[in-house]
Parts: C-alpha cells; structure tokens; sequence
C-alpha cells in the first residue's frame, strides 16, 4: 500500500538516534573550531604566517586544531549528512512512499542548495557547505541501496582519486618552485629569461603579493565596509569556491565521506550499540594511525617554515590523517555516547545537534555582526588563539539555548522551515502540552 502525503513526517523525538545527535553537536562545534579563522581572520585557515600570528599560543593553536580537528570535523559532518539522507529515504521507502520518497529527497536538496546561496552571499560566509552537501546529495541517491563493503569501496576509490590529483599537484609545484629558483640565478647571472621562468616569476610574484602585508590591510579594509559592500567583495569569491572547488575537491572530501556515513549507518556503527571493546580498539587504531600522519605533516610544514611545497607536499598524505582521525573521533564519541556519565552534557550536546542547520548558520549570523561592517567591523583584530575565546562563547550560548528552544518547539526554526518547504505541509512548531 502507498503511503499517502500526510502520513509522511519528519522524525519524531523517540525514532531519533540519540548518538547521532550527540555527534552532530559535538562536530558542529569543532566546524566552528575550523571556520572562524577564515571567519575573522585574512587567508589564515591554511596559513598562520598570513594572518593571526604563527609564535607562541598562537602557533600552538595551529599545531592542535591541525593535529585533531582539520579535516576531520568536516569529515564526520559529512559522514552523518550521508547516514542522514539515507534515513529519511529508508524511513519513507518502508512507509511505501514509493516515488514521494524520491519527490521529498530532492526537494529536501533543492531547498538546501538555495539556503547555501543564500547562506553564502547574503550571510557572507565563504567557506558555506550547504551548498555543496546538496550537490552531492544529488549523487548519494544512486548509492543507497549499496551494500556497506561496497559503499566503503567505492569511497576507498574517491580518496585515491583525489590523491592521485594532489600528488600531481605536488609534483608541478616541485617543477614550478625550481624555475622560481632558476629565474633567481638568471637574474643574478644577467641571463636572459626564457618564457616558462617568466612566467614562473610572474605566478611566484603574485602570490608573494596575496600574503602581503598590503594585501591583507586591503581585505580586512574590505570587510569591515557596510553590508552590501561586504557582498560584492565577497560575491567573486564565492563563486570560485562553488565552480573550481566543487570537482577539484569536494567530489573525493566530501561525497566519499557521505558514502562511508551510509555505510557505518548500516553497520550500526553510529548508535553506539558495538561492544565498549569494538568503539575502543576503533578509537585507538584511528588515533594511532591518524595522528601519527597528521604529525608528520605538521612538522615538516613548521620545519620548513610553511613553504608553498612542504603544504603542497602535505597534501599526498591529507585523507589517510584526517579520515583515521575521524575514526578514532566516531570511536571515542560513541564510548561517550555508551558510558553512564554526564548526562545533561550529553542532552544538551544532543539538543545542538538536532538544531544543526540552524545552529550552524547562527555561527555564521554571529561573525557577520562580530567581523564584517555591518556589525562591530573587528576582522583582523584578534590573533588566531584570541578567537577561541569567540568560539567557546558561542558554543557555551548554543548549549544553553538549544534545549530551552527545544523545550518547547518540535524543530529549529530553519529544521521547521526547511521540512515545511521538502514536505510541503506546514508542520506545527510549538510542541503540545504534553510532549
């Protein structure tokens, strides 16, 4: 029998998975851990030495958010993006929901694309995901009735895709940085220079220019102008990030990610119902295997003074560090998860994770006042270590005010609204009296 449009509704609080939820809180709050050093700070995400200091605490900061959490958050949001869109579909398809279930998905998609835009232009945060998680979303359709092996498989054939691509990009920048070198001797010599070295200089003077201090006084003068001066300065920007971003990386970052998510999904491995021994030994071979990467590349890169090709080279060994990490990190929440301790920690984490879309674009809300000239105008003000402080607030104002809201509404304001426009029925908001 087919289900019919009403019967089909979003999740109720008792068929949620509460360690997913606790999940997505605790990784929504590293994102922000990540994202406000691009969020306050000039071409600092990758680079300290940019911007934000790259001595000291600051140095420091850089080494631990790089050692556990780059690429690892975003990763895991990935992950649970990917489990959760194949339970909204398994959910309807054993309803009977037919082709209704596929109508919903990609309306569910559709919606999110153009939260993304708007997230990204209007709420002028350049690092957005939406976007892209609803581009990708449109390929996790085809892959859901995958067994778990082959999901793992085919995610396993993405990571060598893009490694492959960053290892070619290696090997260029090896050739590129030694006609820098030789275009230097040439000129020391009086030699003429040849077309490839001239171009060679002018790449490596470009790039010299976007990390100069003139640079970075402009973009911070950018950013702390009104409102809509700070969109059609951020507007180019943006639009790189969706076209050349979109197939160079996020087709084996973050749709691999997505598969694994289902795969783990089902596997049971993401309601903490595995052995304390299983979520053990998945931490610690994660971490061990992980961090020992991670290590590696962060040395090298301080070594040798956060050169173009010690992050260049970096890059070969990206995936295998953080996706290990990203396993030890599953491991530990899901023991978290399992243990008989700190529950209301545990609730309120939950609480954050159910409000994620809102919560995560409330971060971006927050920067847009604290940063850009449309609010205080403080981008660049604060070292890298000093905008920790901004983020614990936020996470500390998110985890009181998730469960209030959830206290006594059924969603977060964009969840409601998101669900309204993918199911078209206007769900209630407030929760009854005796819920």
């Amino acid at each position: 029998m087919e289900a019919t449009p009403t019967s089909l509704t979003p999740l109720k609080a008792l068929d949620r998975i509460q360690s997913i939820d606790v999940m997505r809180g605790i990784v929504l709050f590293g994102i922000l851990l990540m994202n406000i050093n691009g969020m306050g700070l000039a071409h600092a995400y990758d680079d300290p030495t940019i911007s934000g200091g790259a001595t000291g605490w600051d140095l420091y900061t850089w080494i631990t958010t790089n050692m556990l959490f780059e690429g690892t958050m975003r990763a895991l949001f990935s992950l649970l993006f990917g489990a959760g869109m194949f339970i909204l579909l398994d959910r309807m398809e054993k309803k009977g929901a037919g082709i209704k279930a596929a109508d919903i998905y990609f309306r569910r998609l559709l919606w999110l694309l153009f939260f993304g835009l708007i997230h990204s232009y209007l709420i002028l945060w350049t690092g957005e995901i939406l976007f892209t998680y609803a581009v990708m979303g449109f390929l996790v359709y085809s892959f859901r009735n995958m067994a778990p092996k082959k999901l793992i498989i085919a995610a396993a054939v993405l990571f060598s895709i893009g490694t492959i691509w960053n290892y070619a990009d290696y090997k260029s920048d090896v050739k590129f940085m030694a006609n820098v070198e030789m275009a230097e001797q040439f000129n020391t010599d009086g030699k003429a220079l040849t077309d490839e070295l001239k171009e060679a200089t002018e790449k490596w003077d470009d790039l010299q220019k976007e990390r100069s201090p003139k640079a970075i006084a402009d973009y911070n003068a950018n950013m702390k102008k009104n409102y809509f001066g700070v969109v059609a300065f951020l507007a180019p920007i943006n639009l790189q990030q969706q076209q050349y971003y979109l197939f160079r990386y996020d087709l084996w970052d973050i749709l691999s990610m997505m598969l694994i998510g289902i795969a783990f999904f089902k596997l049971h491995l993401l309601s903490a119902t595995k052995s304390y021994r299983f979520y053990g030994i998945m931490m610690l071979l994660g971490y061990a295997i992980g961090l020992s990467v991670n290590y590696y590349e962060v040395q090298m890169i301080v070594n040798h003074n956060f050169s173009l090709l010690s992050f260049s080279k970096s890059s070969i060994t990206y995936d295998l560090g953080r996706v290990a990490v990203a396993m030890g990190h599953i491991g530990l929440i899901m023991l978290f998860c399992k243990l008989p301790i700190l529950s209301l920690l545990k609730r309120a984490l939950g609480a954050v994770g159910k409000m994620a879309l809102t919560n995560y674009v409330m971060h971006s809300v927050f920067a847009l006042f604290i940063f850009t000239g449309a609010g205080f105008g403080l981008f660049g003000a604060f070292s890298r270590h000093q905008l920790l402080y901004i983020v614990f607030a936020i996470w500390l104002f998110q985890l009181i005010a998730s469960p209030l809201w959830l206290k006594y509404f059924a969603f977060g304001p964009l969840e409601w609204l998101w669900r309204n426009l993918s199911y078209q029925k206007r769900h209630a908001l407030r929760k009854k009296r005796s819920e």
